[in-house]
C-alpha cells in the first residue's frame, strides 16, 4: 500500500468515543476519508461532523452494530455506494466484561464473542477481497495488551481468550496475504482511560496506571505510513505501570519445608 495516504478510505468501528473516536482523527489527519461506524447514531454524527470539519475530509456516519452482519454488510455498501472502494479497515469496536468466570453472567459470553471476534473477522471478510484484487489494502486489529500475560489476568477470561484467538488469526492472515500487497497489524493496548475501562472499578482506581489515546494513535499512524514494503505486524503498546504485568501468582508464597 502507498504511503501516500490522501484520499484514500478506511472504515473504522467503534468510532463515536474513546479510542475508536481518537483513531478516526488520527486517519483523518494523514487527508483519509472516512465512514465510522458505531451504535449510538448521536454521538457518531457528532464526530463525523466534527472531524469532517478539524481534518477537511470526507467522513460518513454508518450505525451499526457489529454483532449483527446485516449491519457490517450495510457499512460496507454504504461506504462503497459513497466512495467507491475500502482501502483501510480499523476494527476496533468492543466491550468489556469484568467477573471472575464462576460469577460471570451467561449472556455475556455470547456478546463478547460476537463483538470482539466474530465482528472482526466477518468485516475482514467482507472488504478483503477487493484489496486482494488491488493488490493493496491495511487491516489494523485492536486485540488487548492482556493476551501478552500467561496465564490470562484474572476476571478476564473469556475477554482476553478471545482476544488471544483474534491475535492468532491476525498472524495467520498475515502470511496468507503479504504476497498480496494487504498488510495485517495487530495492536496490543494496555488499560486506556475511556468510557469502556471506567467500568473496571478496581483496576482503574489508579489513574497514573492508565494510558491516554495518544499512543494508541501514534501506533496507527506508524502502521499507515510505513513504507510499502514494510508491515508492523503486531504493536504492543501499555503503561509502564499497568495493572495486567502485577504477577499472577504473588512474589511471596508458603513453600514446603526441605
Amino acid at each position: 500500500m502507498s504511503t501516500d495516504l490522501k484520499g484514500k478510505v478506511a472504515i473504522v468501528t467503534g468510532a463515536s468515543r474513546g479510542i475508536g473516536r481518537a483513531l478516526a482523527a488520527t486517519a483523518a489527519s494523514l487527508g483519509i476519508n472516512l465512514t465510522i461506524g458505531a451504535r449510538g447514531e448521536g454521538p457518531l454524527k457528532e464526530a463525523a461532523d466534527e472531524i469532517a470539519k478539524k481534518y477537511k475530509v470526507q467522513v460518513l456516519p454508518v450505525a451499526c452494530d457489529v454483532t449483527k452482519l446485516e449491519d457490517l454488510e450495510n457499512l460496507v455498501n454504504k461506504t462503497r455506494e459513497k466512495f467507491g472502494r475500502v482501502d483501510i479497515l480499523i476494527n476496533n469496536a468492543g466491550v468489556s466484561s469484568q467477573y471472575p468466570f464462576e460469577k460471570q453472567p451467561l449472556e455475556d459470553f455470547e456478546k463478547l464473542a460476537h463483538t470482539n471476534y466474530l465482528g472482526y473477522v466477518r468485516l475482514i471478510r467482507l472488504v478483503i477481497n477487493e484489496m486482494i484484487e488491488r493488490k493493496s489494502g491495511a487491516i489494523i486489529n485492536m486485540v488487548s495488551g492482556s493476551t501478552l500475560c500467561d496465564p490470562l489476568p484474572r476476571n478476564f477470561l473469556v475477554y482476553s481468550s478471545l482476544k488471544v484467538g483474534l491475535r492468532a488469526f491476525s498472524k495467520g492472515l498475515f502470511w496468507e496475504v503479504r504476497d498480496r500487497g494487504i498488510k495485517i497489524t495487530s495492536i496490543l493496548p494496555g488499560v486506556t482511560d475511556t468510557d469502556l475501562t471506567g467500568k473496571l472499578q478496581e483496576i482503574t482506581a489508579d489513574t497514573s496506571r492508565l494510558m491516554t489515546t495518544e499512543a494508541i494513535e501514534n501506533a496507527v499512524r506508524f502502521a499507515l505510513t510505513v513504507p510499502a514494503n514494510v508491515c508492523p505486524l503486531e504493536i504492543a503498546v501499555i503503561n509502564q505501570q499497568t495493572p495486567w504485568t502485577a504477577p499472577v501468582i504473588p512474589f511471596k508464597q508458603q513453600h514446603p519445608g526441605k
